[in-house]
């Protein structure tokens, strides 16, 4: 059954070892099912609904990546884009939880229609590497700011908006910890080293008292508080548009730049160094993206911790779909996920944060045509909390410097177009 349904021997694998690559790619990427659930819940989201959201969602996105595109990707609810949806969207501009998952649904749906079309392709050729780079790193940027602020390392301050927090207090030193541990344990090759950081620093606080005990399984919480509670109406408020591009915007980008990433250390490519079946990866991104938002949940999108799993022998849809499973059987472990602290998830953010600027090295420093609007983007973003804002003012800018310097052949109809509707937005709404 597994060899007629992935196809085990034309990709040179076996199931035992396609299980073993699931396991190893959740392990990297399962602390979602911590974080997730705590950030979501910052909005007044019910945190257990969430925490089954996530699964769910997850569980849905690696079915389909399995069945139906045949490719060992995972996905789930994406780092990033969970942070814009709660501390911009609703903590910041003030829609309800149930708008902005309105938002994500819609995204949802305009992501499946673009690949459906084909336009995904023209719009991801047509926006300059720079703006790429600088977009993956602000966000990674953006993490690692509310990884200081939720920790208390960073914190409010009448003077100079911000200011250090009280680092010797119990919080922030558990934070620091884990960062150094997870950092430690990713050098040292362990699989599952951002999950493990993340229960060493929880049993830390339980210990030290910080943390009450609530048990670690049970039967899974109910989903009702968030299931089909999205608002698809107030999405499609004026106000909502940005928000609504930037959901799908950093979605897309991110989906193109992981399944490339995976399918080259997978040797997946075909001789032309395309993706086979792509339309089929992204329909399990966009599908997934809107079966969670109707569960509960922001974005999901596929995760680039799936070059772990590839690395391990992951070479077909079956590794997927063990990770499915695999976030099915989390469900019952509602109970820990709720003691997880803040802190404890700080280093988490912080790590991926690293990551996500690691893109930077690929930007022409030299010049100053994207040097620019790539540290406006850097700037901006994390300071303004708001990932819509940092990209707008980084396409303003990249167009800004190209027209004060005469160089206007450089800018892509894409460019000047999405240019000119950020400069009406911030103008006029």
């Amino acid at each position: 059954m597994f060899e007629k349904l992935f196809k085990l021997a034309e990709h040179g694998t076996n199931v035992k070892q396609e299980i073993l690559a699931g396991f190893t790619t959740f392990l990297t990427m399962g602390y979602i099912i911590f974080v997730n659930p705590s950030m979501l819940a910052m909005t007044g989201m019910d945190q257990g609904a969430v925490f089954v959201a996530t699964c769910l969602a997850a569980a849905i996105g690696c079915l389909i990546m399995g069945f139906y595109a045949n490719y060992p990707i995972a996905l789930a609810p994406g780092m990033g884009l969970n942070a814009f949806f709660t501390f911009t969207v609703v903590l910041e501009l003030g829609y309800s939880w149930n708008v902005a998952l309105g938002g994500v649904f819609i995204s949802g749906v305009i992501f499946t229609l673009l690949s459906a079309f084909k336009v995904r392709e023209w719009i991801i050729n047509s926006i300059p590497h720079a703006l790429r780079f600088g977009i993956a790193a602000g966000i990674g940027m953006f993490l690692a700011l509310i990884a200081l602020k939720n920790a208390g390392i960073i914190v409010a301050s009448p003077a100079t908006l911000v200011t250090l927090g009280d680092i010797t207090s119990f919080g922030p030193m558990m934070a620091v910890l884990g960062l150094f541990l997870i950092v430690g344990l990713v050098s040292l090759n362990v699989h599952g080293a951002v999950m493990i950081a993340i229960l060493v620093i929880t049993i830390l606080g339980l210990m030290f008292g910080d943390v009450q005990y609530t048990g670690v399984m049970s039967m899974p919480p109910s989903i009702a508080p968030t299931f089909m509670a999205l608002d698809i109406a107030g999405a499609f408020e004026v106000g909502m548009l940005s928000v609504i591009f930037a959901f799908l915007f950093v979605d897309l980008f991110d989906t193109s730049g992981t399944l490339v990433a995976v399918a080259q250390r997978g040797k997946l490519l075909d001789e032309n160094g395309n993706l086979p079946r792509l339309k089929k990866a992204l329909f399990a991104d966009s599908g997934a993206t809107i079966a969670g938002s109707l569960f509960g949940t922001s974005t999901t999108t596929s995760y680039v911790e799936s070059t772990a799993g590839v690395a391990a022998g992951g070479r077909t849809g079956l590794t997927a779909v063990t990770v499915a499973v695999l976030f099915l059987l989390a469900l019952f472990f509602s109970p820990l996920a709720g003691m997880i602290p803040a802190y404890a998830t700080a280093g988490a953010l912080f790590f991926v944060g690293v990551l996500m600027v690691g893109g930077l090295v690929n930007v022409k420093w030299d010049d100053l045509m994207d040097a620019v609007p790539v540290v406006v983007i850097l700037v901006t973003m994390p300071l303004t909390f708001s990932i819509a804002d940092g990209i707008a003012f980084g396409f303003i800018s990249y167009a800004a410097v190209r027209i004060f310097s005469g160089r206007f052949g450089e800018i892509s109809p894409s460019v000047w177009f999405l240019a000119a509707l950020f400069v009406a937005k911030f103008m006029f709404m």
